[in-house]
């Protein structure tokens, strides 16, 4: 039995954090194939393993996600597999030595190509290119090989056999999850668990696209079905992109060593960090999990039904026939309420429908159709916005991102909507799914939300991106989002002032949870004489509260509403309504509507803000 299975029978073992984070970090465009830095710059690497040893890690992974002879062919480097695989390994071990205590190295291996190349490339091509880096790998001596970022259970499955084909290397097999509990490629962690049961590892588990919230779930899953090792290795949060291809994290690491704590209670023996960690994030769950052993999970006795809502005294409901459309609410200077919808996951569109049918009936005829991201197949929110239009006779406001289109086809695209009688379009830049060792590296990006403005803009006057004239001109209401609760306020007003003096001519804030920063853009902003809608989204629990206030860019919650969340408990859903009520009373004065975003068609919750606008 090798010395790193001895071990992990024994305590709990230290992942390092992100490679491609730090390399990114450091200057490295994601453009590039990371991988080759082994061997052009192999001291950088070194710096990198060094840094997580120092943070007290027990295991760092090789610099070789992705080095494989698929993935490294787009970049010239398909002859240099067994190089920059061998150089990997010696750059660690060369780190290992460093070490004061015991460290073990693993050899990181992603899936043979991306997922859009699936089709594309069949088992047969992709088994030979996960052989060929598997050899090199034990060739140099890694003490474990991992498997990781794995979004469809047959690759994992084809990439394990043909590794304990190669030599008998610990293996340890990570499939990644989304945020519905399921892998890109549709299986469940029992799915996972149960087809993994039968190959030759030592340990299962997940990491990537999911931060340290999310994933706990799925680590209480896989740890239920296996009788292995669990591991796990989050991403710290969702990422901020702040220029062209450049993103940052911002999760603290007290919060990831929490986290760190709860997932060695539910059962995981092995914790890291995925995208966006750094050794900061790795020495505080170090010093959290210290002398933690892996044992089963606690597990809370399910608590009675959360406390129902408190019943308002309702407001009149207003019937779909006094409901106007967005341009003209604005113009008759009447206070604008509007739903939020999303579309749903698996491409139909009749789900979201059947809920906005609810709330028509309840009485709003106004709904904008958010942009989510999502690694799974779902509606565009212009297609979206149609269907609902189309089938329920309400205006939608749609959602038009630039991360995933040229500006030709976001042109095509929105002129055909035009067509079919969409009007009202927010403007956003948005960020793709994660996927993979670092982030958001399939962006296209060829224009930002300012460009995105401009380009409906000069639709509106008759002619297209390129200046030419069009047959006729469109008639867009053009909106833009803002951020009030942005790290940097100043850098915001001026953001959201450049996106109104290129066309916006309504602006939709993110979620607000304070109005400080609401108040500074309102009023730094009265000159453009622009109207404002104030999305308010009721906070349901306490983890709800937590996941915002850490994981997600440009969300603040106060430390007083965070801390009532927490004293709530069972009744936070209940809380959040009446936290909801008293921010949308406070942000009345300085906006002109709201756009409510709430579960579903929750129409006790729709009544209860309704009556405080």
């Amino acid at each position: 039995m090798s010395e790193f299975v001895t071990e992990l029978g024994q305590r709990v073992l230290v992942f390092d954090g992100a490679m491609g984070t730090m390399l990114h970090a450091a200057g490295n465009s994601l453009d590039r194939a990371l991988p080759e830095l082994n061997l052009s710059n192999g001291e950088l690497v070194s710096t990198v393993h060094e840094s997580y040893i120092n943070a007290g890690v027990d295991i760092i992974q090789t610099n070789t996600f992705g080095a494989n002879r698929l993935r490294l062919a787009s970049h010239g480097c398909a002859e240099s597999v067994r190089d920059i695989n061998l150089a990997g390994v010696r750059i660690a071990r060369e780190a290992q030595e460093t070490a004061e205590r015991p460290v073990f190295v693993a050899g990181s291996i992603s899936p043979a190509v991306a997922a859009s190349q699936r089709q594309l490339i069949g088992p047969d091509e992709r088994t030979e290119a996960i052989r060929e880096q598997v050899e090199a790998l034990v060739e140099g001596g890694v003490d474990l090989l991992v498997f990781e970022t794995f979004g469809h259970l047959d690759e994992l499955v084809e990439a394990v056999r043909t590794a304990g084909e190669v030599g008998d290397v610990p293996i340890i097999a990570q499939a990644t999850f989304t945020a519905d509990g399921y892998t890109p490629g549709g299986e469940s962690p029992h799915d996972v668990a149960s087809t993994l049961a039968e190959l030759p590892i030592v340990a299962l588990g997940t990491n990537c696209t999911l931060g340290p919230q999310g994933m706990l779930a799925v680590v209480e899953k896989l740890h239920r079905y296996t009788g292995l090792p669990v591991s796990t290795q989050p991403n710290a949060g969702l990422p901020r992109r702040v220029q062209g291809r450049r993103f940052e994290y911002n999760i603290d690491g007290d919060y990831f060593a929490r986290y760190a704590r709860r997932y060695v209670e539910a059962g995981a023996s092995v914790i890291g960090g995925c995208c966006g960690t750094t050794p900061t994030h790795v020495r505080a769950a170090v010093a959290e999990i210290a002398g933690l052993r892996w044992r089963r999970p606690r597990r809370a006795e399910s608590s009675a039904a959360a406390a129902a809502a408190p019943t308002p005294t309702l407001a009149p409901r207003p019937t779909t026939d006094e409901v106007r459309g967005l341009a003209e609410q604005l113009a008759e200077r009447r206070f604008v309420t509007a739903v939020e919808v999303a579309p749903s996951p698996g491409g139909a569109g009749d789900e979201a429908a059947d809920v906005a049918a609810g709330l028509r009936d309840h009485g709003i005829g106004l709904f904008l159709v958010a942009a989510r991201e999502s690694a799974r197949a779902q509606l565009s929110s212009i297609s979206l916005a149609l269907h609902l239009q189309q089938r329920l006779g309400v205006e939608t406001i749609a959602t038009a991102t630039t991360w995933d289109k040229t500006i030709m086809t976001l042109q095509a695209d929105l002129l055909g909507a035009h067509a079919l009688g969409l009007r009202t379009v927010v403007c956003e830049t948005g960020n793709p799914p994660l996927r993979g060792d670092y982030p958001n590296a399939d962006g296209i990006w060829e224009v930002d939300s300012v460009g995105l403005i401009e380009l409906l803009a000069g639709l509106n006057q008759g002619r297209d991106w390129s200046g030419l004239t069009l047959a006729a001109k469109t008639s867009f209401h053009i909106g833009a989002r803002f951020k009030p609760s942005a790290d940097d306020v100043d850098a915001e007003i001026a953001g959201t002032r450049a996106k109104v003096r290129a066309g916006a001519q309504f602006l939709v804030s993110r979620p607000v949870y304070e109005t400080s920063g609401l108040r500074r853009i309102a009023d730094a902003l009265s000159d453009e004489n622009v109207p404002m809608l104030l999305t308010i989204s009721p906070l349901r629990s306490f983890e709800e509260a937590e996941y915002l206030a850490h994981e997600v860019p440009d969300v603040t919650i106060p430390e007083a509403t965070l801390r009532a969340m927490e004293r709530a408990g069972a009744n936070g859903a209940r809380t959040g309504l009446e936290l909801a009520t008293e921010l949308l009373e406070q942000a009345r004065p300085l906006v002109q509507g709201v756009v409510l975003g709430i579960p579903d068609d929750d129409a006790a919750t729709l009544d209860y803000l309704r009556a405080a606008i």
